[in-house]
């Protein structure tokens, strides 16, 4: 063989081999690009995941819009009837300024510490009343069930005084008002007030044959009082517009919920302050008294 061609022939080999080594190079860049690339895809779909798992979470325990809110549902549960309507009945009955007192000392001891816990568990576990039960410990999970059946009954009878203050202020566009003054029967000869109503007063007669429409004994049940039955039917639809999206529609509604009864409740109290005699019976509410009505009884008895 000629000795030119061995010269050409290792002068191919060589660029082969180069060509190869280009050819590996090239793999092992593209190797490379492809590894980080499916890294950065798999980086991608964890955050994907892990977005779809947190916006499933907060759908399912969705949040108040703001703190504002979060505070004026817990006001609108805390303060009822009962600090309305009650306490100041039961103040008056159980020794004016004296029951103050005790109630004054149970509720920093033993009503803001619980109500307190309670806002912490809630907030701590995000849970409904019977998952944080379960959660604290199994044995406890009747207590959720439990309240839920309290919360099921309170709700029945706080939508018929609901229903009730819809009757009223229906018949309130009225003058005069219909509870006013007791209503005239007349017949043939005279005219003459309504014996029932001027033995009692006329807002007891408007509310037992008007409003309750009530039979004159237990074991009569009487016809349907479809004034109520209309009270009660658009108190429940009240209650269910402001909760059927949970707390993004509830919580709007609390500004007006929670903020409305205490406008209302300034007002009474302005006019209650400009009736005659009203520093008197505010008075004689707050006095401690010295003995109790029984045994004040027990000593007019002796005597």
């Amino acid at each position: 063989m000629p000795k030119n061609s061995k010269v050409v022939k290792r002068e191919l080999d060589d660029e082969v081999i180069e060509s190869v080594k280009d050819l590996l190079s090239n793999e092992d860049s593209a190797d490379d690009a492809f590894k980080k690339s499916e890294l950065i895809v798999d980086v991608q779909e964890e955050k994907d995941t892990d977005v779809e798992e947190g916006s499933e979470v907060e759908d399912e325990r969705p949040a108040w819009n703001s703190k504002l809110q979060y505070i004026l549902a817990q006001v609108g549960f805390s303060v009822g009837l009962g600090n309305v309507w009650r306490f100041p009945y039961l103040c008056q009955k159980n020794g004016g300024g004296a029951y103050l007192l005790p109630y004054l000392i149970l509720l920093l001891v033993i009503g803001i510490p619980l109500f307190f816990l309670e806002l912490s568990v809630g907030q701590r576990i995000r849970r409904g009343s019977i998952g944080v039960w379960n959660y604290i410990s199994p044995k406890l999970g009747g207590i959720g069930f439990a309240s839920c059946v309290v919360c099921f009954f309170v709700a029945l009878y706080y939508n018929v005084i609901i229903g009730w203050s819809l009757f009223y202020f229906s018949q309130s566009f009225q003058q005069p008002l219909p509870w006013d003054q007791c209503p005239l029967v007349k017949n043939a000869s005279h005219t003459f007030v309504e014996p029932e109503c001027e033995k009692s007063s006329a807002t007891t007669y408007y509310w037992y044959r008007e409003a309750l429409n009530i039979s004159s004994s237990i074991s009569e049940s009487g016809g349907l009082n479809w004034k109520m039955t209309v009270c009660l039917l658009a108190a429940w639809v009240v209650v269910c517009l402001a909760m059927i999206k949970g707390i993004q529609s509830s919580g709007k509604i609390m500004y007006f919920s929670s903020l409305f009864p205490y406008v209302v409740l300034i007002c009474f109290l302005i006019r209650a302050l400009l009736l005659n005699g009203s520093i008197d019976g505010i008075r004689h509410m707050f006095t401690p008294e010295k003995f109790g009505n029984d045994h004040q009884t027990c000593e007019n008895g002796q005597h």
